[in-house]
């Protein structure tokens, strides 16, 4: 029997939950051609969101296109056009063919190297000589506008892992270059979201940045107590198998609301299930999953300085006034200035997460380990 839950990937369908009103905002921002900033920490189910909300409004609108580019293995300028390009046209072709003559009409200046593969319509390869992308990049970032104009259509890209455009070699530089392309454009808009919340505030958040309040800037929160209990019910039956609501409770405790986890615990919470689920099996089922990221969590605080550990030691231990030379006495911590330097280190590492002056976890099973192995708090 195929686990009912659904973690690591796309959720669709049945395993979507909740985020009613996201996908709502969503929706009508892709139908209205709204550029549109997604933060919040990673595994929170980003991708899922844009992925549901785009198959609604291409229901709802036939004249809307929506592009997704990936950008997770992208490190240069160069590779960016390339993945760019080759998204825009697959994205407002829905045949190979007309990908194919698409990838030849819209390049006045660049001569695309066009492949196919055994599937035509998911490998359809288009490359460039990186000299005339360098020389034309027009073209290319003018892309979607240009189809969207030719066609009648509009075309919302959407761009994951925005942030790693910070890894080239100028990214200031490529950013004004980005903005001053895409504000233009009235037929295309841009949906851009990423897995490292630190980095996606700097650059949409700091008013010297050339992204500064480039659209509607879209905060996502964790999914409500009151959507997951009955989703985690809904799940179990749909295979046979019933679960306590306090067992569905137990599960989004222990993964503190998170979706990734709640998926990921609920799924080993069933596999454990030979009928009904209780609380007793969660809390084994968690057990299991700490010990399973062990050896990772053990690696991350490896990478992590002496001063940092005491913070986070500090943090553990509900300390609040880290600053008080008591406080910094008791956990081994140097200075003011060291806690700062440790916050916003840990920050940029996105272990923690600071919102409204508030430090929280971004994993609460990293969190959990912490407390309970490696400070026995």
């Amino acid at each position: 029997m195929e686990a009912p839950f659904v973690f690591g990937k796309i959720a669709t369908d049945e395993n979507f939950t909740d985020r009613e009103q996201e996908t709502k905002h969503l929706v009508g921002n892709f139908r209205s051609l709204i550029n549109t900033i997604i933060i919040s920490p990673r595994r929170w189910g980003k991708s899922s969101l844009v992925h549901r909300a785009a198959t609604i409004a291409q229901n709802e609108d036939k004249y809307l296109r929506v592009c997704t580019v990936d950008l997770f293995n992208v490190k240069t300028e160069e590779q960016f056009y390339t993945v760019f390009a080759r998204s825009i046209i697959r994205g407002t072709a829905s045949r190979w063919d007309e990908a194919v003559e698409n990838a030849k009409m819209f390049f006045s200046r660049l001569i695309p190297r066009i492949s196919i593969g055994a599937d035509p319509m998911n490998e359809v390869s288009i490359d460039f000589d990186w000299e005339e992308m360098r020389n034309n990049p027009d073209e290319i970032l003018d892309l979607p506008e240009r189809i969207a104009e030719a066609k009648g259509l509009k075309v919302m890209v959407c761009i994951d892992e925005f942030q790693n455009i910070a890894e080239f070699d100028d990214p200031l530089f490529f950013q004004r270059k980005l903005r001053a392309h895409w504000q233009k454009h009235q037929k295309a808009s841009y949906c851009l979201y990423g897995s490292k919340r630190h980095m996606m505030l700097e650059v949409f958040t700091d008013s010297s940045m050339p992204f500064y309040k480039f659209g509607d800037l879209f905060f996502l929160n964790k999914i409500d107590t009151a959507h997951l209990v009955p989703f985690i019910t809904e799940r179990f039956s749909s295979t046979g198998k019933t679960i306590s609501e306090g067992a569905c409770r137990k599960i989004v405790e222990l993964a503190d609301n998170h979706p990734y986890y709640v998926q990921q615990l609920s799924q080993l919470s069933w596999l454990r299930s030979p009928e009904s689920c209780t609380e007793e099996i969660v809390v084994k089922a968690h057990a299991s999953l700490v010990e399973q990221l062990s050896l990772l969590f053990s690696n991350l605080v490896e990478t992590l300085t002496f001063q940092q550990i005491c913070y986070l030691h500090a943090i553990i231990s509900g300390e609040k006034a880290i600053t008080s030379a008591e406080t910094m006495h008791k956990y081994h911590i140097s200075s003011a200035t060291a806690v700062s330097r440790s916050l916003k280190a840990l920050t940029q590492k996105d272990i923690l997460d600071r919102r409204a002056g508030v430090v929280s976890f971004q994993d609460p099973i990293f969190e959990y380990w912490l407390r309970h192995f490696y400070f026995q708090v």
